[in-house]
């Protein structure tokens, strides 16, 4: 959609937010967590129309939403809340000896004017999410949430306003034009959710005024199921993470990596569970999410052609509706392995042993997520310490995401930055390093060694005092005697010198 005649410009947006922040309320403890609070409200208060609006976009369960988009955002505001004082404070890094009788601190810097540009497919999650961790930084933010998720994002537009500082925090609404736009304004720092397609779009349009950039985005995250798994309960778990929101996950189980032998026994799990959860007829369950939208709907179409349907394959334009198929022996030659699926579709390539499971992730782009399920250790490291992903559940999927203090976030083609707790605060601030001095002659003395003129016996005592770390090993104790003997050697000298002056007057 685009922005009305009414609407303000992007210009107009931005600097109504620079000029919030200039006035330094962001900064506040108490303002940044009355704000906190306050959208917590808007969570407890409107838990039924946010719901409404997750089933309208996507057709999510009420339990679904709850889970991964509403109770989730809201119990990271508690976290954060029960934190925030402790994390704003100045950090004092360990002291080395040259800096012994200094104060050494890191400033948490707010960056500013933040923009944050959520997706469709958790547009909750990702977009008031990472809206909270600026808010909790001490950043003015401009939010802009996906159009694709309207009824979601029409909620958005209209509760926020209501509940936050309507200076310091604006949502902007509009299509790809009106996105483009925004991003020719510069600001402070820019998080953004989405396609790798469009991700590079935005780190280019940040590239023009140097703007740091979190960039959350995808890939093919690659699932290896090995033959000392239990599988039936593997099965549950890889079905549960590729069936949320119908597949439409950036962390979904994206393809089943196993030998001929362990894909038999998943499909015939697989197939028993199905029926348990959905019963014979899967469109009729509410338990089942839609795809988004009739382009969506069409590509997932167009990927069920790819090796021989094991389970499901039904589909109905109409609802968007697209069953939660299994391809059997997909090769990776086939179209569906060459792009990420983003819907409830799940091929099975076989392999030979952990070793080519590990070899065909290594071939292709470092992806957001990887499962691997396993009991034996031995698989379990081999995987873990040779392989590269944005994060890693053993014996699970998704439920990494759902940790508080570990950090969320990609690496390589699936994205750079990371959030979630603490991370997410850290993510929106500048480390600021502060060094103070002090004016003591002792501290003078200690850094005289730098001054001209310049000799040897000054060059080595500079190396030494360098290379002195805490704890002290044994091999310093020479030289730091022999400097500290240096030093009160001066200090003495020039008292008995100021002593016979006195005298001589």
């Amino acid at each position: 959609m685009k922005t009305s005649r009414m609407s303000p410009s992007t210009e107009e947006v931005v600097t109504r937010a620079r000029n919030a922040f200039s006035t330094g309320r962001t900064k506040a403890v108490a303002f940044r967590e009355q704000q906190l609070k306050n959208l917590l409200r808007l969570y407890e208060e409107n838990a039924p129309r946010l719901e409404e609006a997750l089933k309208a976009d996507l057709g999510k369960h009420k339990q679904e939403s709850i889970a991964m988009e509403i109770g989730f955002n809201s119990n990271n505001i508690r976290n954060t809340l029960a934190e925030l004082r402790k994390w704003i404070g100045p950090e004092r890094p360990p002291k080395y000896f040259m800096n012994m009788s200094d104060e050494v601190l890191i400033y948490n810097d707010p960056y500013g004017v933040v923009l944050v540009i959520g997706a469709w497919n958790y547009p909750l999650q990702v977009s008031l999410g990472p809206l909270a961790d600026a808010i909790a930084a001490g950043n003015c933010v401009v939010l802009k949430p996906s159009e694709l998720a309207p009824e979601t994002e029409k909620v958005i537009a209209e509760l926020v306003p209501k509940y936050l500082d309507n200076d310091c925090y604006q949502v902007f609404r509009g299509g790809p034009e009106d996105t483009q736009e925004l991003l020719k304004q510069r600001f402070d720092y820019i998080f953004f959710t989405g396609s790798s397609r469009i991700g590079k779009l935005v780190h280019a349009a940040a590239n023009e005024h140097i703007t740091p950039t979190t960039l959350e985005l995808g890939g093919k995250s690659p699932c290896i199921l090995d033959e000392s798994a239990d599988i039936d309960i593997a099965a549950h778990r890889i079905l549960w993470g590729k069936w949320v929101n119908a597949g439409q996950t950036c962390i979904a189980p994206d393809y089943l990596l196993c030998n001929r032998e362990v894909g038999r026994r998943f499909i015939s799990s697989a197939e028993s569970i199905l029926r348990k959860w959905y019963g014979t007829d899967p469109q009729k369950s509410e338990d089942f999410a839609r795809i988004i939208n009739g382009n969506n709907f069409k590509r997932l179409s167009r990927l069920l052609e790819n090796g021989k349907v094991a389970i499901g394959g039904k589909t109905d334009e109409a609802e968007k509706f697209i069953q939660l198929t299994v391809l059997d022996d997909v090769k990776d030659t086939d179209p569906i392995m060459q792009e990420e699926i983003f819907g409830p579709i799940l091929p099975i390539m076989y392999v030979d042993d952990v070793k080519d499971a590990i070899k065909y992730v290594n071939q292709n782009g470092k992806p957001l997520a990887l499962y691997v399920f396993a009991k034996n250790k031995k698989v379990v490291d081999l995987v873990l310490k040779n392989t590269s992903s944005g994060g890693v559940t053993v014996n699970d999927t998704l439920m990494h995401a759902g940790v508080a203090n570990v950090p969320f976030g990609g690496v390589g083609s699936s994205g750079m930055g990371a959030y979630h707790g603490k991370y997410g605060f850290d993510t929106f601030v500048h480390k600021k390093p502060i060094l103070v001095k002090n004016f003591s002659s002792f501290g003078e003395k200690m850094s005289s060694v730098r001054y001209p003129p310049y000799s040897e016996s000054k060059c080595k005592l500079l190396v030494t005092l360098m290379k002195v770390r805490f704890p002290f090993s044994l091999k310093f104790i020479p030289y730091s005697l022999f400097f500290a003997v240096g030093l009160l050697s001066a200090f003495g000298l020039g008292f008995v010198e100021r002593y016979y002056k006195k005298k001589l007057m």
